[in-house]
C-alpha cells in the first residue's frame, strides 16, 4: 500500500541527550519540512531515513515507508532519494552518464539513451547530454542532480537545504520543480532547511525544533 512516510515515536538521542522527537505522516506527493538551528538534529534524521545513521546517535521509534519498517534495511534496500546543497555530480562523467548512473541497471542500451536524451529535455536540457558538469550552471546542475534522483524511482525523497546555494530566481524555479514533480510522482518529501520560504513554497506541516 502506498501510504508515504511515517514516523511512529521516533527519538534521536546523543550521549543520551534527546535531540529530536517525531511522530508524524507524510502523504504521497506532499512534503513535511523540518526548521531548527544547526545541531537540533534536523539532518540526523534524514540520515536515519537514509540508513546510515552514525553510531555516536541512538534511535528508537520506527520510520516505515509504503507499509515497511526501514528498521535493519541496508541503504540500497530502502530506495530512498537525497538531494544536498551541492548537486555533486560525478565530474569525471559528461551529463548523459551522469543521468545514466540513476536508471535502474539492464536494459537495451538504445532504450536508456532514449531515456535519458527524454530527460534532458524534459528539465530544459536537451542537447547536453555531451556537456562536462563543471560547464553548468548553478540552476542546470541541480535540474540534472534532481532528475538523476527522479530515474532513480524513489520511493520517498529527502531534500537537505536543496535551495540555498542558489540564486533568488533560481530559488523559486527550483522549488517549484521539485514540489511539482514530487506530487506528479506521489513521493512523500521530508525537507530540512532554514529558510522559511522553503516552507511556504511546500506547504504541507512544519515541525520547528528548538
Amino acid at each position: 500500500m502506498s501510504d508515504g512516510l511515517r514516523f511512529d515515536d521516533v527519538a534521536i538521542s546523543r550521549d543520551e541527550r534527546l535531540l529530536l522527537a517525531v511522530d508524524a505522516r507524510i502523504p504521497p506527493g506532499e512534503v513535511l519540512t523540518l526548521m531548527g538551528p544547526s545541531g537540533s538534529g534536523k539532518s540526523t534524521l534524514l540520515s536515519l531515513v537514509m540508513g546510515d545513521l552514525p553510531a555516536a546517535f541512538r534511535a528508537t521509534g520506527r520510520v516505515v515507508l509504503n507499509g515497511t519498517d526501514l528498521t535493519g534495511l541496508d541503504v540500497a534496500a530502502r530506495h530512498v532519494g537525497i538531494l544536498y546543497q551541492d548537486p555533486l555530480l560525478f565530474p569525471h562523467l559528461d551529463v548523459a552518464t551522469n543521468l545514466a548512473f540513476g536508471l535502474p541497471r539492464g536494459g537495451r542500451r538504445a532504450d536508456r539513451r532514449a531515456t535519458v536524451d527524454a530527460a534532458l529535455a524534459d528539465i530544459g536540457l536537451a542537447g547536453f547530454g555531451a556537456r562536462d558538469p563543471a560547464t553548468l550552471s548553478g540552476g542546470q546542475a541541480a535540474r540534472v542532480a534532481l532528475m538523476r534522483t527522479l530515474l532513480s524511482r524513489p520511493a520517498a525523497l529527502l531534500l537537505d537545504e536543496p535551495f540555498s546555494k542558489l540564486d533568488t530566481g533560481l530559488r523559486d524555479q527550483m522549488r517549484e520543480l521539485v514540489f511539482g514533480r514530487a506530487r506528479v510522482a506521489r513521493v512523500p518529501v521530508l525537507m530540512v532547511t532554514h529558510d522559511e520560504a522553503d516552507a511556504q513554497a511546500a506547504g504541507g506541516q512544519v515541525i520547528r525544533l528548538d
